[in-house]
């Protein structure tokens, strides 16, 4: 494993689904590095859940609040974040992360985004309640807002059928 990439933080992102998460948990462990979700640590430093937050404070105090978390907390260097889907493209979010990382964008078909999301809509409170040709219809509008921002990763992988040892693979090979 080539020296710089053990020594930076790793940023993923991409949209609700993609499979931040997943793909995080799998490339910490795989390089030893400890694994964050943004949300989770937005969610625990404000002591409510992002829905909470959506309805409290509406998008843009959610947005403020993520803004927050990402850029003012002292994460160390052998972390793997998995981010929100919108938080690279609000506050100059995805320029901050590529200056204080590496990034990865999971770029993901709206299909299989739809496919995935469809049964989290009660969850996430940007696609809570739609049907499935409403959530595609959200994600296409959606997805060609945050692409623009999501391109600006250093590296872009996609995200069907993505593992772990091509996510190394794109590290190494950087």
């Amino acid at each position: 494993m080539n020296e710089i990439n053990i020594n930076k933080k790793i940023f993923l992102v991409g949209f609700m689904g993609c499979g931040k998460s997943k793909m995080g948990k799998a490339l910490a462990s795989k390089l030893n590095k400890t694994f964050i979700d943004l949300d989770d640590l937005i969610v625990l430093k404000n002591q409510m859940s992002i829905p909470e937050m959506f309805a409290n404070f509406g998008e843009n105090g959610f947005r403020e609040k993520e803004k927050g978390v990402l850029q003012q907390s002292a994460f160390a260097e052998d972390v793997v974040i998995a981010t929100g889907g919108g938080a690279p493209c609000f506050f100059e979010n995805m320029d901050w992360m590529n200056n204080n990382g590496l990034t990865i964008f999971i770029d993901t078909p709206v299909k299989v985004l739809a496919d995935r999301l469809i049964n989290a809509r009660v969850e996430r409170p940007l696609v809570k309640g739609k049907s499935y040709e409403e959530l595609t219809t959200f994600i296409e509008m959606k997805l060609s807002e945050r692409k623009p921002f999501y391109n600006k990763a250093q590296i872009i992988l996609k995200g069907v059928d993505l593992n772990v040892e091509t996510i190394v693979e794109a590290l190494e090979n950087i």
